[in-house]
């Protein structure tokens, strides 16, 4: 198995130029931004298009990014361990625009697009409020919705992992077109 590295995003940024970059967030947070010349393989994705990186890996450095780093640590490891070596971006893209490197949206794609953290958030607080006011107004059984909400976060931290965003990146806003996948790949084999 081999060990991704880490790159910072002073070196990513001179090193952009030579590199294969990975998006693996959603279409929606991708079209939002992304790093220039980014190519957008969703991490639930990774498996089908495992024969496409090892290509590319081998013609020269991939980097994988996300938007704060985990789901790029995710997709790392998942590619190591199918012996792909790859480096990911510290703190994702994130970073990369908190450090002044612009970020690319494809034509006509909306700017306000939420990130999948900002839609984990926004569910699970519905969630426990619903929770909440069912558990008032009709029955306190209700409650446990609000219960299990709450140790789902808990386990998420704790596993830096997260049920929730594996759920709502299968909805259809965050899901890319059969077509636009293959395209990917077809870009991906190109290079």
């Amino acid at each position: 198995m081999t060990t991704p590295t880490t790159l910072g995003t002073g070196e990513a940024s001179t090193r952009l130029h030579e590199l294969t970059v990975l998006d693996v967030r959603t279409p929606g947070e991708y079209a939002g931004g992304h790093l220039p010349g980014a190519l957008n393989v969703p991490l639930d994705q990774i498996q089908r298009a495992l024969p496409d990186i090892r290509q590319a890996a081998e013609r020269g450095d991939v980097l994988v990014v996300c938007a704060s780093g985990a789901r790029s640590e995710n997709a790392c490891r998942i590619l190591a361990d199918n012996g792909i070596a790859t480096a990911t971006l510290a703190g994702g893209t994130g970073a990369w625009a908190a450090d002044g490197h612009d970020l690319h949206r494809p034509e006509g794609a909306a700017r306000s697009t939420w990130g999948m953290e900002r839609q984990v958030r926004f569910t699970a607080g519905t969630l426990v409020l619903l929770g909440l006011i069912l558990g008032l107004l009709v029955h306190p059984a209700f409650q446990l919705l609000s219960a299990g909400i709450a140790a789902g976060l808990v386990f998420s931290a704790l596993t830096n992992t997260c049920g929730m965003a594996a759920l709502l990146a299968k909805l259809p806003h965050n899901r890319p077109r059969a077509a636009d996948l293959d395209n990917t790949l077809a870009k991906l084999r190109s290079r």
